[in-house]
């Protein structure tokens, strides 16, 4: 079974695709994850691709974008975002999706919608857990989930842990069942009360990282018994203002770029033997 580690653009749009992807490659990723915004042009697109080509690097476009409160307005674009990528060659696809706010039925036409280009392109659209998104949570994720048998996701269990102020110990079964659907893993480290603790080499953060191991264990456990061929990892540390600040001098309080090659190295670690 191989591994494939994908270091995310973001936190790093201000460096040139070439020094970026030539950092990337250096650092002993597989590839990019590229958040990529719904009003972007074609040429950022194709230098960024011409760039995952030139430097041997995977991509997985990720969608965040899609804010609109109308719902008609809120699935016209997002398709329109399906559309925009669906010339460029994609591992799979990473998409934060919905709305919370959204109905289920709502919501479920989005996924239908994803399904739709994977019908078309071959190329697999993973729902993030996420914080505003359909799967804002664990309990409402596990509800999706049981009433949609080929909902797939990405699981960044960080988002959870922050909405239940809790590392889910109550909420077993909902993890159960993310895990066995889970195709994508953002390997950051939630705690309870937020989405990113500061640095996950700091020993005083060691309990939230070990809760976040453990559940990543279990995903690879499944993966292997399934005999997979690949599991795809983004460690996902960010930028401000998911990375604190200090105040007034607005430094930040650790490296974001360290922070994901340090989770890279840690779980490449991990994860060799197998």
């Amino acid at each position: 079974m191989k591994f494939k580690f994908f270091c995310p653009r973001w936190g790093n749009e201000h460096v040139s695709w070439d020094l970026f992807c030539q950092r990337v490659k250096d650092e002993g990723y597989d590839g990019v994850e590229y958040g990529i915004p719904n009003e972007v042009e074609v040429k950022e697109l194709d230098e960024a691709w011409t760039n995952f080509d030139k430097f041997g690097l995977d991509a997985i476009p990720q969608h965040y974008g899609t804010y609109d409160s109308d719902f008609s307005k809120h699935y016209q674009n997002y398709g329109g975002w399906l559309d925009m990528v669906k010339p460029y060659k994609a591992l799979k696809i990473d998409s934060q999706t919905g709305k919370d706010y959204f109905s289920f039925e709502q919501n479920k036409k989005l996924v239908e919608r994803a399904a739709e280009h994977t019908s078309a392109t071959g190329v697999e659209v993973y729902h993030e857990t996420h914080r505003n998104k359909f799967t804002f949570a664990a309990h409402i994720t596990f509800d999706y989930l049981q009433r949609i048998p080929e909902l797939r996701i990405t699981l960044d269990a960080s988002h959870w842990v922050n909405v239940a102020e809790s590392f889910l110990e109550d909420q077993q079964a909902a993890l159960e069942l993310a895990i066995a659907r889970t195709e994508h893993i953002h390997a950051r480290v939630g705690y309870p009360e937020g989405p990113q603790v500061p640095d996950p080499a700091a020993p005083e953060w060691n309990e939230a990282l070990q809760h976040h191991l453990k559940w990543w264990d279990k995903i690879v456990e499944r993966k292997q018994s399934e005999n997979a061929d690949l599991i795809t990892i983004t460690p996902e540390f960010g930028p401000y203002p998911y990375m604190v600040h200090l105040p007034y001098s607005q430094k930040p309080i650790s490296d974001q770029w360290a922070n994901n090659v340090y989770m890279m190295k840690l779980l490449k670690e991990r994860y060799s033997k197998l």
